[in-house]
């Protein structure tokens, strides 16, 4: 459902909702293509939806806002690309690759990118290939194998320059969970 498709009053009162039942209800839509300015943007004023990174090897993901809330996750992989989609005070919710959504305190967050290679092919074999330039054509460099994760420098939209296990390359941008198809950034 787009943000034009409810009024403001409802809009408030699906995210008053939510936030009290942990509902899961749909109130708005971001781009997820290029500019910040196109997305919607959280209480904290950055657009959401948006990638981070786990900052600590111990991370737990909650039912809820809270540490009242029970523990439903504990991450150990710092480095672990996290989507947020949601905000509630010093609270994000985010959600990993596999779709396992939970509330993290954002001090256990960081701007940092990072990417994992293609994970939805982790059971097919096939690795992913980092070439010295931004085209198939060029060298490559390296190749990752599915699910592992590697540090984002720049998107063009189309490809990333990244780094997995000390190789730096290019990368196409639908082969990673940790950018969003066409986004354009700068680290």
């Amino acid at each position: 459902m787009t943000r034009s498709a409810l009024s403001r009053p409802a809009a408030i009162a699906a995210l008053v909702l939510s936030l009290t039942f942990g509902l899961d209800v749909p109130v708005a839509e971001a781009q997820q293509t290029g500019s910040i300015d196109s997305a919607t943007r959280g209480p904290s004023g950055l657009p959401l939806p948006r990638f981070v990174s786990l900052k600590s090897g111990r991370v737990n993901s909650r039912i809820g806002p809270g540490t009242s809330y029970a523990v439903d996750w504990l991450y150990l992989k710092p480095g672990l690309p996290m989507e947020i989609i949601q905000e509630y005070d010093n609270w994000r919710k985010v959600r990993d690759s596999d779709g396992a959504e939970g509330w993290v305190n954002q001090s256990l967050l960081s701007g940092k990118r990072t990417a994992i290679a293609a994970p939805w092919q982790r059971s097919k074999g096939a690795n992913i290939d980092l070439y010295a330039q931004p085209n198939r054509s060029a060298n490559r460099v390296a190749a990752v194998e599915p699910g592992v994760i590697g540090t984002l420098e720049t998107c063009d939209g189309e490809w990333c320059r990244a780094t997995f296990g000390g190789h730096t390359g290019w990368v196409a941008q639908a082969q990673l969970w940790g950018a969003y198809p066409g986004e354009l950034f700068k680290d």
